[in-house]
């Protein structure tokens, strides 16, 4: 699977705040209303705000942004912090279970994100949307240690955005723990795991920030798992999971100002959600 040589840039559909009017102004942008109520000049937002799915779309670079990994020229490094034990563990127990997929290619359009192992029978959650920007075309899995398989599509889910893949028993893929529903609780910490710009095995860290949290994409609105776990293009249908390992959501989208990447602000797909809905596809297509 081809490594991004840069910043995968952020796609998809704009995010319009149920705080907005239905064309995105501020209440206070009201045509014809001269001054808010509290005394201000009225004006345009100074900044859009847009939740975008998170699958790096292939050959899609934002502004010359290019990613180097020897540092050479940049800052010095800052003093890290510690890392709770427990984070440790959960990131070495998490990662042998998720996967990058990449879905389409060659000649019709590609898209690249992650997905992880839900039951022994090697089936795999991972996010619709990358199979539907890879244009249906043919599925790839990229195990950790860089086997590949081509992924049979058991089933896809438009409106929840997942889909459920299935790979050979050869793959002897751990199938990953899940959180019981309702157990989670902000403020926890929270890993988010998977391939974002095609660094498969990325781990970052941050904590669930919100729970139920309202968002729109596309004509479906999700409720969803707010973190500021950094997540990027590719780290579609990746899990998030706690200190315990337990995937508590799938990470689906970011919100982005101007569309210029991750804000700290994540979102991803509650597990009750995902387990249900994987549930009802593997039961339908076995």
């Amino acid at each position: 699977m081809a490594v991004q040589t840069g910043l995968g840039e952020p796609r998809g559909p704009w995010f319009i705040s149920p705080d907005l009017d239905p064309d995105g102004r501020g209440w206070w942008d009201t045509p014809g209303s001269g001054r808010d109520p509290g005394g201000r000049r009225p004006g345009r937002l100074l900044a859009a705000l847009a939740i975008v799915a998170v699958s790096a779309v292939s050959g899609a670079l934002a502004g010359g942004v290019v990613a180097s990994r020897d540092g050479a020229g940049g800052p010095a490094a800052a003093s890290a912090a510690p890392v709770p034990a427990e984070l440790v563990t959960a990131a070495e127990r998490t990662v042998p279970g998720v996967v990058s997929v990449l879905a389409g290619g060659a000649n019709g359009g590609s898209a690249t994100g992650s997905g992880f192992a839900i039951d022994d029978q090697q089936h795999l959650v991972t996010n619709d949307h990358i199979l539907a920007k890879g244009g249906g075309g043919p599925v790839t899995v990229e195990l950790p240690d860089g086997r590949r398989y081509e992924a049979e599509v058991v089933g896809r889910e438009a409106r929840s955005d997942l889909a459920v893949l299935k790979v050979p028993p050869s793959a002897g893929l751990a199938p990953l723990p899940l959180a019981k529903p309702g157990a989670t609780r902000v403020g926890e910490p929270v890993l988010a795991v998977g391939s974002p710009l095609g660094l498969s095995g990325t781990v970052t860290a941050g904590i669930v920030s919100a729970l139920d949290r309202q968002v729109r994409l596309g004509n479906n609105r999700h409720r969803a798992v707010q973190t500021d776990a950094s997540i990027n293009p590719g780290n579609s249908g990746g899990p998030l999971v706690n200190a315990r390992g337990e995937v508590v959501g799938v990470n689906t989208a970011i919100a982005t100002i101007d569309g210029n990447g991750s804000i700290g602000i994540g979102f991803a797909i509650p597990i009750d959600q995902v387990q249900q809905t994987a549930d009802t596809i593997i039961g339908k297509g076995g």
